[in-house]
């Protein structure tokens, strides 16, 4: 008879049994013991599934301490994604994923919704003024006022070139919730999934639902700060081989969004040279152009299950960076070997 030894939830590890097959009423969890540890064992024979003798009557030391392992970190990457789900402030839903290894939850990182101005630094989030159209599409709206073109369609895609800036309807326009001009201000609103990658790229995130081409995506939020204090983050990032920093250098390049402790889902977003997210500079309340919000764009359609990027060195003006690696402090620091396999890769991120 088989024997399984029980943690019962809710209650310490010296109070665990052992019992019988026929006492466990736990589909469930049956099947994630028995594919973790298959998984352990296709791991140790390099990719090679095998199975264990009928007459083994015990588990190997190694293989039960996994399958403990991997059963705390469910948990653990459970608990963190309830917490996601409830820190979030938009309609999409968040997942997490490992099927790769043992690695948990981050343990400095913080879920904001929003830019967290760094001491020293205002971010006035209140317009001075706003439209009063019946019908934003028609009328002289807010994009009009600050001399660009209304960035969206009637299908909530968006229409303008990269580098061209979103001015969205805010707090004091008379339109309602519904206004079309209003599309990054309402959140997220696809399912995604922050997963473990298996090419050597930590987290990543892919979508679980299909986004149609030129859809807004997700916002790119973390703690803003000076570019001064950006340079100084960036020696330490570079070193350890790491990329959070985001220059909003629409107009001037006073301040940098750094999502290394705080941020949202993009935090997790990898980068390719051929992505296929678009950045676009975006105003609302704060219309301080030293100060854009950044959003993520899809560049075309992108599939349920399929990863999504963004080049780490493009601009809100549209623009691949090429040339500020060049004649930017970033060339005197460790460079970041880049990993995203494109073929029209650069060899490195930074």
């Amino acid at each position: 008879m088989e024997y399984y030894l029980v943690k019962w939830k809710g209650w310490p590890d010296s109070t665990n049994t052992w019992e019988p097959l026929q006492n466990l009423k736990c589909p469930l969890l049956l099947q994630q013991f028995s594919n973790d540890k298959h998984n352990y064992l296709s791991q140790v024979k390099k990719g090679k599934a095998i199975t264990l003798k009928e007459n083994h009557r015990a588990l190997k030391p190694a293989i039960a301490e996994y399958i403990v392992k991997k059963a705390k970190q469910r948990i653990a990457l459970q608990r963190w994604q309830d917490e996601l789900n409830r820190r979030k402030n938009h309609k999409g839903m968040i997942f997490v994923e490992n099927t790769v290894d043992l690695e948990g939850p981050p343990s400095d990182f913080y879920y904001i919704n929003e830019y967290k101005p760094a001491p020293g630094i205002s971010l006035v989030n209140e317009a001075t003024f706003g439209c009063s159209c019946t019908d934003c599409f028609f009328e002289k709206c807010c994009p009009a006022e600050a001399g660009v073109l209304l960035a969206y369609n009637k299908n909530q895609q968006i229409k303008i070139p990269p580098g061209t800036p979103i001015y969205e309807c805010n707090s004091r326009c008379q339109c309602g919730p519904d206004c079309p001009n209003r599309i990054v201000q309402k959140g997220t609103q696809y399912s995604l999934c922050i997963f473990r990658t298996s090419n050597g790229c930590g987290w990543g995130v892919k979508t679980l639902v299909k986004i149609r081409r030129r859809s807004f995506v997700m916002e790119y939020v973390g703690e803003v700060i000076t570019s001064e204090e950006a340079e100084r983050r960036g020696q330490l990032y570079d070193n350890k081989g790491i990329t959070y920093l985001f220059d909003l250098d629409y107009e001037s390049d006073e301040f940098t969004v750094d999502a290394a402790r705080y941020g949202n889902v993009s935090h997790f977003v990898n980068h390719s040279c051929d992505p296929n997210l678009q950045v676009f500079n975006v105003f609302i309340d704060n219309l301080d152009t030293r100060l854009p919000r950044i959003a993520l764009f899809s560049t075309r359609t992108i599939n349920a299950g399929e990863e999504l990027t963004f080049d780490y060195q493009m601009k809100g003006s549209g623009d691949i960076s090429s040339d500020s690696v060049d004649h930017s402090p970033a060339k005197k620091r460790a460079r970041t070997v880049c990993k995203c396999g494109a073929v029209t890769c650069r060899g490195y991120l930074n």
